[in-house]
């Protein structure tokens, strides 16, 4: 009698409990830290913004010298001084006279307030007015109407008001997003320590399996789970070693397993031969090179799943092995349950699983008693593109048809879909209608 198929939670926390800790650190540039997962915190060399600095452009006064202005009688002030972004007031603004001043430009001392171009009028040397309102290009004009009061620190931004020196403005953990590389670098890094990306070798197998493009003969098909397997494996965050595609044989399996070991991977994905066929040789080259710690899992698509670990040359953490189903559906589904959660954690992910929602999926779905299934779905959209919610704010979802069904060899629908909706493994027939939990595939 076999032994009963694992659960999802249980497979994964076997597998995650294979990873003693993140990848070690590495410094890098902060031009090249996108996408990467900071190792230590992010503290602030300098504070934001650096001193009182102009929110925009306009001259910088003494609010007590405008504070009779209004639009019928402006108050005329001396300009005494230009101060460009990058530049500094070569004296102080006294009392009756202003400074031009640009956006970003630190605020001479004396003043503390800035009155807007827009309020003014400029006046040159001989008294003649100028265009009210204008912009600020050209020469700085002998002098100025201002046209509205401001009050103290109007259109100041406050040294330190965004980040103060010594500050940690990132924690570890964080993946770094184009706003987080911002801010990093805004506040003086100009390298960071992030975590080392896994190092994953992907390997497709099967005598009738040609990469793509190449001739198929009677009896071929393309390769798509190598390439497949691999953009997934860099969309998680790893490195990525390409084994090529390995006949049905157990000696030249093993062979490119051992080499993918010698290179220094942290984790080994083969596609195909996990099954109970006469030529799945998946398993017995994950004995030959280390050890099978799980095989067979409740899923659907996905059942036959294979993962062990095998020993590091040298020592060290073990090196993770994942045998996936040959189905390329399967695959997906079974590296987003396993694989990824397992790369992430390796790469120092706070959180390593995919955000959940909840939809309805509002067409019936067969599937099988005992199995929990992840069936690709569409999710309904509104006229602006966003997912149609009910009033309890459940997706509306739609199986994803593709040209074939949910076949776990349909890679149409695969392609066609935004998530994968999940059905319990008590449920046999999903009710058109019913709630199901509901993983983005393109969050998280």
């Amino acid at each position: 009698m076999s032994a009963p198929l694992e659960r999802v939670e249980a497979a994964r926390e076997r597998i995650l409990s294979h990873i003693v800790g993140p990848l070690p650190g590495e410094a890098v540039a902060i031009d090249a830290s996108l996408g990467r997962v900071l190792a230590e915190p992010v503290v602030a060399a300098t504070s934001l913004p650096p001193w009182d600095n102009s929110a925009m452009d306009g001259y910088a006064v003494l609010a007590s010298d405008v504070a009779a202005a209004r639009d019928d009688t402006p108050v005329r002030l001396a300009v005494t001084g230009d101060v460009p972004a990058g530049g500094m007031a070569s004296e102080p603004v006294a009392s009756g006279a202003a400074i031009r001043i640009a956006t970003g430009g630190p605020l001479p001392a004396g003043a503390d307030a800035v009155v807007p171009v827009e309020t003014t009028t400029p006046l040159d040397a001989a008294g003649h007015l100028g265009p009210r309102g204008r912009d600020a290009a050209g020469p700085a004009p002998a002098a100025v109407l201002v046209h509205e009061r401001v009050a103290p620190g109007a259109n100041v931004r406050r040294a330190a008001s965004d980040v103060r020196a010594g500050e940690v403005v990132l924690e570890p953990g964080v993946a770094l997003t184009a706003q987080a590389v911002a801010v990093a670098a805004g506040s003086g890094a100009a390298q960071i320590l992030v975590h080392q990306r896994p190092l994953v070798a992907v390997l497709a197998t099967g005598d009738e399996v040609r990469p793509p493009g190449a001739p198929l003969g009677p009896a071929g098909i393309p390769d798509a789970n190598g390439p497949g397997l691999r953009a997934l494996a860099a969309s998680a965050g790893a490195d990525v070693l390409a084994l090529g595609i390995a006949r049905d044989d157990l000696a030249d399996v093993s062979a490119r397993l051992r080499s993918a070991i010698e290179a220094g991977a942290d984790a080994i994905v083969v596609a195909g031969g996990v099954s109970v066929g006469p030529f799945d040789v998946v398993k017995l080259a994950f004995e030959a090179i280390g050890r099978i710690d799980l095989w067979r899992v409740a899923v659907q698509p996905g059942k036959p799943f294979a993962f062990g670990t095998a020993d590091r040359p040298g020592g060290g953490p073990a090196v993770l092995l994942f045998g996936l189903p040959g189905n390329p559906v399967s695959s997906f589904v079974t590296f987003e349950l396993f694989v990824r959660p397992a790369l992430r954690r390796l790469g120092g992910h706070r959180r390593p699983l995919r955000p959940t929602d909840r939809g309805v999926l509002l067409d019936e779905a067969p599937k099988s008693l005992g199995r929990r299934a992840f069936l690709r779905v569409t999710a309904e959209r509104d006229s602006a593109g966003a997912p149609r919610r009910d009033d309890r704010g459940r997706v509306a979802l739609r199986l994803a048809r593709g040209t074939a069904g949910q076949g776990s060899h349909v890679l149409s629908a695969l392609a066609a879909a935004d998530g994968l909706a999940v059905v319990p493994e008590e449920v046999d027939v999903h009710p058109a209608g019913g709630e199901v939990e509901l993983w983005w595939l393109d969050e998280g």
